[in-house]
């Protein structure tokens, strides 16, 4: 599967004070978890809304209302990205305790290609290395 769309989702409560720059540079740049997406790739990005993240299925009914009546895409050429903030243990607190929810109303929503994480910084890669933060992989 060749994606040609990734929408990252954050959470909302982390994106209260954080703007998502780490995680858009990383995905323009192709660095970590975006490693090996074509250049032409799109982009998109929004929140969970809240917890326990169930307006994710409201965005997603609208994201795939836009897919099929805007462009050629369909929901097989999508990735979601549950971002960073929300499956690791980071800076922020820890693991988001509603991300299996929310990857079932994703696969609810037709959505079948997720990926967890987004950006890591080194000093949360050496923290977890150090057992500082935990790990959920």
């Amino acid at each position: 599967m060749k994606p040609k769309y990734v929408v990252i989702i954050q959470c909302d409560v982390a994106h209260h004070r954080c703007s998502g720059f780490a995680c858009t540079d990383s995905f323009y740049k192709k660095e970590g978890k975006f490693e090996g997406y074509d250049e032409d790739v799109q982009y998109l990005s929004f929140t969970c809304g809240g917890c326990c993240g169930k307006s994710v299925a409201a965005k997603l009914e609208h994201l795939g209302r836009k897919l099929k009546t805007k462009t050629t895409l369909s929901k097989d050429d999508v990735v979601i990205h549950l971002a960073s903030c929300m499956t690791t243990d980071n800076y922020h607190y820890d693991r988001c305790p509603h991300v299996e929810y929310i990857k079932g109303i994703v696969a609810k929503k037709g959505f079948y290609h997720v990926v967890e994480g987004s950006y890591i910084s080194k000093n949360a890669f050496k923290k977890r290395s150090e057992g500082i933060y935990r790990t959920y992989e």
